[in-house]
């Protein structure tokens, strides 16, 4: 007989739900620590070099969530879900211990790639534990925004805190103080109570690691998050990959010109999420989601335009704001439409794929934007988001099979 989808119970864990989330959120801000630690680490091993050594660490990291993790998942899904993540906080702390004893290039990316895959885990089984310790959606809602949230905030507070690291730690300091942080949320997720086995399906080990898969390509509203996603990572990767070269090389300001332009990026986003919980009462996600991969395609066409460092914040902004309201429905989604046994291979599908498609818009971003310049870039990726937007309007019902 199928399985139901997991229903509300009315009855929260909030205690349980928010040791969970504490520990996530520590995690979140020591792997941004132990990143700028990275950097430090790879200059000492490698001087000059140091910039290929990190873009081969971080091309690891990538490969890591689209590849490694998903098998990862798939072997350890009958495994206690506290055991799994205390393990996974303790090899993450045990990989930075380790870290400022290595001296060859080859043990960093090692290091870096089980680390990688044990936050990625991490991450999945996250989101396939937090609806069991929520009873309505409305709760549930919020804990998607808080997320977010705290994956934004993330990117400019860890920089800030390790710069005031470095004014009393070395990097192996800091890739201690960041092991221990894992310590704290290993010892934070041994004192929530959770579901030790979330719904499982019994069948072989292929057959698992392909279902995720399989169930976004036959389900029209998941098969249109996979479009959706190339838009996120076009916008995400003309961010990341040319935010320097526009503000530094184009307009040629200072390195805290860059600075500002990432924390509008971030903000945008933030002020997406905090907004979604409240417009989700009134506008459907399918729509939240569309807007917010239009608002992608179009403000990276109005990119090629800009020529002011007030105009790239402006817009750097609107495109942090669509990103968020592109992917925050995203696991809400997954979450109304899958079986309780399909949740976590449905979240490590969706990471994947998101993952896969920034492997691809990474590189794509650079490479556009040192052979034809920052306008035809502009032009080009916006192009890209819109199709991908299309695509995903004639994929997605307007009225989906939930509500059928």
């Amino acid at each position: 007989m199928a399985d139901k989808a997991l229903g509300w119970s009315g009855v929260s864990d909030k205690r349980s739900y928010y040791r969970l989330f504490a520990g996530y959120v520590i995690a979140l801000v020591a792997t941004g620590i132990a990143t700028v630690a990275l950097a430090l680490l790879a200059f000492d091993l490698a001087g000059e070099d140091s910039g290929a050594v990190i873009g081969t660490a971080l091309s690891l990291k990538m490969l890591a969530y689209v590849l490694a993790a998903p098998i990862l998942a798939a072997l350890t899904e009958r495994i206690p879900r506290k055991r799994l993540l205390i393990a996974l906080d303790l090899i993450r702390a045990a990989s930075l211990f380790l870290l400022p004893f290595v001296t060859q290039v080859w043990q960093v990316n090692l290091l870096v790639f089980v680390f990688a895959v044990a936050s990625a885990t991490f991450g999945y089984v996250y989101l396939a534990v937090v609806p069991y310790l929520l009873g309505s959606e409305e709760d549930y809602t919020r804990s998607l925004a808080r997320s977010r949230i705290a994956s934004e905030l993330e990117g400019p507070i860890s920089p800030l805190l390790a710069a005031g690291l470095l004014f009393f730690l070395a990097a192996a300091g800091i890739f201690a103080l960041s092991a221990i942080a894992f310590i704290v949320s290993a010892a934070l997720v041994n004192g929530a109570r959770m579901p030790e086995h979330v719904s499982v399906r019994n069948e072989r080990f292929w057959s698992k690691l392909l279902r995720g898969p399989k169930m976004f390509l036959a389900m029209p509203e998941l098969r249109s998050v996979i479009a959706i996603d190339v838009a996120v990572a076009l916008a995400t990767a003309m961010v990341m990959v040319n935010t320097v070269v526009i503000v530094q090389g184009l307009f040629d300001l200072r390195r805290d010109a860059t600075a500002w332009a990432f924390f509008a990026f971030g903000g945008g986003s933030i002020l997406g999420a905090v907004l979604f919980p409240l417009v989700l009462t009134a506008i459907k996600d399918r729509r939240i989601m569309l807007i917010g991969s239009s608002i992608l395609a179009a403000g990276l066409a109005f990119g090629a335009l800009q020529q002011s460092l007030a105009g790239l914040l402006l817009l750097w902004a609107l495109l942090g704001f669509g990103v968020a309201w592109s992917l925050t429905p995203i696991t809400f989604l997954i979450r109304r439409f899958a079986d309780p046994a399909d949740l976590q291979i449905l979240f490590v599908a969706q990471m994947s794929l998101a993952n896969l498609c920034l492997l691809v818009a990474y590189p794509l971003a650079g490479w556009l934007g040192a052979a034809l310049g920052m306008p035809v870039t502009f032009l080009l990726l916006g192009f890209g988001a819109a199709i991908a937007t299309w695509v995903a309007t004639l994929l997605w019902p307007a009225v989906d099979s939930a509500e059928a």
